[in-house]
């Protein structure tokens, strides 16, 4: 039986290197980076109209509000955007954005909070639940 090799104690930065490996902690280092850095990039009216999606193979996905905005990142900003991304979030690789419109939920609100379909945005019944109909 041969016995571990055990030539000392490891020095601290190889222990907290492979503690922050199996804890992820280095994947959601570079998030905040890669959100700082589109935060930056897009501005203050287009962080709140945006949300960042999953880097795959090089490509960041991102949510936009509208249609509008859609069409204004990718035919005006997507170069701009994307030279942003590289010089300010030197730790994910990303060579292409994709855009999608979808639902955006602003900071600290919950799913579950929104009106479901047929609601009103005061929360009174419909006109056809009132009247019977």
């Amino acid at each position: 039986m041969t016995r571990p090799k055990h030539g000392g104690p490891k020095r601290l930065s190889d222990v907290l290197g492979e503690l922050f490996a199996v804890r992820g902690f280095g994947r959601l280092r570079a998030l905040k980076e890669l959100e700082d850095a589109w935060n930056a990039a897009v501005g203050e009216p287009g962080c709140r109209q945006t949300r960042l999606g999953e880097v795959r193979r090089g490509v960041l996905n991102v949510t936009v509000a509208h249609p509008t905005l859609l069409e204004e990142l990718v035919a005006f900003q997507k170069p701009t955007l994307l030279a942003a991304l590289r010089r300010d979030a030197p730790g994910t690789l990303i060579h292409d954005i994709r855009f999608r419109v979808g639902p955006i939920d602003p900071p600290g609100s919950a799913s579950g909070s929104r009106p479901g379909p047929g609601s009103t945005a005061r929360g009174s019944k419909r006109r056809s639940d009132r009247d019977g109909r």
